[in-house]
């Protein structure tokens, strides 16, 4: 292990200065940027040291920064971006649309529209609500899955991100308990449970103890690793949340038309009760967010049914109903819509890739693994698999082996996320070429490191 340690240390080294002498004027502008922008950005997972590359315009499935040095793009706006970096069609569609009010603030015809397509779209929902992000589409299904059910707990699992909302602000790194967030109280999380993913026996126990209102959970791990389920599990949660009166909450926000049309849903064959989305469901532009279920459940948000303010649950906001995101976000899940058969090959494209990179893990003493299912790609140097969060944080081999890969990618003209849990969300129009540049990049790192 130390002979790991020091060569991985002198490859950081090495790669930094790389990386340093290719990027001076993001470095200037990140000297800048920690004058008026705590850390530098404005989201801290798009930090990565020695500090990050600047952006200053995207393209298909490339970006470029401040340099001018060009990058296949493997974070796509945090998984938005399912048909690239502002394609055509939807740019027109939104232009053409904002001459006519870029915010109505009254109800419009577009959200009626785009709902009837979700109700189609996304399996087992009846209704939509639209909201300004899938931490909103979070918070507001949390409260609704209470307002139905009258239960109080909830529970989410280890390393599963849900957003910024309180209530689930919990159980996202290790040790995977307490507040998440300093200025976050403990009593705002204590009717929220943290179980491990692919546990089943784990999330029996809490569901026979507590008077559960819902599980809320992403069909595959996400920022927790890009982990897919074990065979079976998906089904023994709904049938576990079922025999004990709670609500299933799929968190779509990443899976939703990206494993299918119909998201994880369709892909695993398992019925949630409420669908939050997000990032895809906006097409590409901000203000993205809704929840979706089945009427029994979404008719506590009417106010026509439910004139008192008390007897309904709320949801609600600006921004909601946005002419410009519902515009973005309807042309393109149409466009989808129209082109299912999209999706066999984008799947078995990225497939193919993650053999390709699992290949090379085994080739290189097990240094690594590679998770997920279809486009969604995780990679982690741990002694075994991992199957949840846990392990893919205690049961790491080197965390500077994490610094160290996305330090070498990005001075392979390749960017993702995050330096500390890489996982990779390609669009379709990432082609096998830059699949199969992504597997050899990634062996030509490995044979430095394992070959001195």
């Amino acid at each position: 292990m130390s002979n790991l340690s020091g060569r991985v240390q002198e490859l950081i080294d090495k790669y930094t200065k790389i990386y340093m002498e290719g990027t001076s004027k993001s470095r200037e502008l990140f000297e800048r940027a920690r004058k008026v922008l705590p850390g530098g950005t404005t989201y801290q997972i798009r930090h990565f040291s020695p500090y990050p590359v600047y952006i200053t315009r995207a393209g298909g499935a490339r970006v470029w920064d401040v340099d001018g040095n060009e990058y296949v793009d493997y974070w796509m706006g945090h998984g938005t971006h399912i048909l690239g970096h502002s394609p055509d069609f939807v740019v027109k569609a939104v232009n053409d649309a904002a001459y006519e009010g870029t915010h109505l603030g009254y109800p419009n015809t577009l959200e009626v529209e785009y709902a009837e397509l979700l109700t189609k779209v996304v399996p087992n929902v009846d209704m939509v609500r639209f909201s300004n992000s899938g931490t909103e589409a979070n918070m507001y299904a949390v409260r609704l899955a209470r307002a139905y059910t009258g239960h109080r707990y909830v529970v989410k699992m280890e390393g599963g991100w849900h957003g910024g909302y309180d209530g689930l602000h919990v159980g996202i790194n290790p040790p995977f308990e307490g507040p998440e967030s300093l200025g976050l109280p403990a009593e705002h999380i204590k009717y929220t449970l943290v179980v491990p993913f692919n546990d089943l026996n784990a999330l029996e126990r809490v569901l026979k103890d507590f008077d559960v209102a819902a599980v809320i959970m992403e069909p595959v791990l996400g920022s927790g690793g890009c982990i897919e389920p074990q065979p079976g599990y998906l089904k023994g949660v709904r049938e576990l949340v079922d025999r004990y009166g709670a609500l299933l909450i799929f968190d779509e926000v990443i899976t939703g038309f990206r494993l299918a049309l119909g998201g994880g849903q369709e892909l695993f064959n398992t019925k949630a009760d409420i669908v939050t989305l997000g990032k895809i469901v906006g097409g590409g532009y901000p203000g993205a967010g809704a929840i979706a279920s089945r009427s029994e459940i979404m008719e506590l948000l009417d106010q026509v049914k439910r004139p008192s303010a008390r007897s309904r649950s709320f949801h609600g906001g600006t921004f909601t109903g946005n002419r410009v995101t519902l515009t973005a976000g309807y042309t393109l899940i149409n466009y989808l819509s129209q082109h299912r058969s999209l999706y066999e090959g984008f799947n078995n494209l990225w497939n193919w890739a993650r053999e390709g990179l699992n290949r090379a893990c085994e080739d290189h003493g097990r240094l690594c693994w590679v998770t997920g299912v279809g486009s969604m790609l995780g990679i982690h140097f741990t002694r075994d698999r991992p199957v949840n969060a846990r392990v893919a944080y205690t049961d790491r081999i080197n965390e500077d082996l994490y610094h160290l890969t996305h330090l070498y990618m990005r001075t392979r003209g390749i960017l993702y996320m995050t330096e500390h849990m890489p996982h990779l969300l390609p669009s379709m129009i990432h082609t096998r070429e830059h699949a199969n540049t992504l597997v050899e990049e990634f062996k030509g790192l490995l044979s430095e490191i394992v070959h001195k």
